[in-house]
């Protein structure tokens, strides 16, 4: 098996206001589009998405009344403080400000008007002395 593609398919109240969301903020673009349905992309290697109006009859019954919940999506970008300072900039729903963990985390997070979490992560090298004394850090990062 050879995986070409990566697609997060979100169920969502309102695709609109996800659709406008992602490519006002995040830089993705509209692939295809259809009555209760849009497919984002972006040129480089995040994630595909599929926003996928609630009801909609082309999920299965199970499926048709849930939503996006308790998700984070995170993409790994560079230059974070230049990413945070933009999107703040612009009014960005920023819901949690940029701040790093021990263990060489940065991190911010933004939330789209469907409740879908966003999270912008950018890896440092953490200082030795301080995830030595850090039990919380991840053992794969240490």
């Amino acid at each position: 098996m050879n995986v070409t593609t990566s697609t997060l398919s979100l169920t969502v109240a309102d695709v609109d206001a996800s659709r406008d969301f992602f490519r006002t903020h995040l830089g993705y673009e509209v692939a295809m589009a259809a009555d209760g349905f849009v497919s984002l992309s972006r040129g480089d290697a995040a994630a595909d998405i599929v926003l996928l109006r609630r009801g909609s009859e082309v999920l299965p019954p199970e499926q048709r009344d849930q939503q996006a919940a308790g998700l984070i999506l995170a993409l790994t970008v560079s230059g974070i403080e230049a990413a945070e300072r933009r999107l703040s900039e612009a009014g960005a729903p920023i819901t949690m400000p940029l701040r790093e963990e021990p263990w060489g985390e940065r991190l911010f997070q933004l939330t789209d008007p469907n409740g879908i979490v966003v999270q912008l992560v950018e890896w440092v090298t953490p200082d030795a002395s301080t995830t030595a004394e850090t039990p919380d850090a991840p053992d794969a990062l240490n």
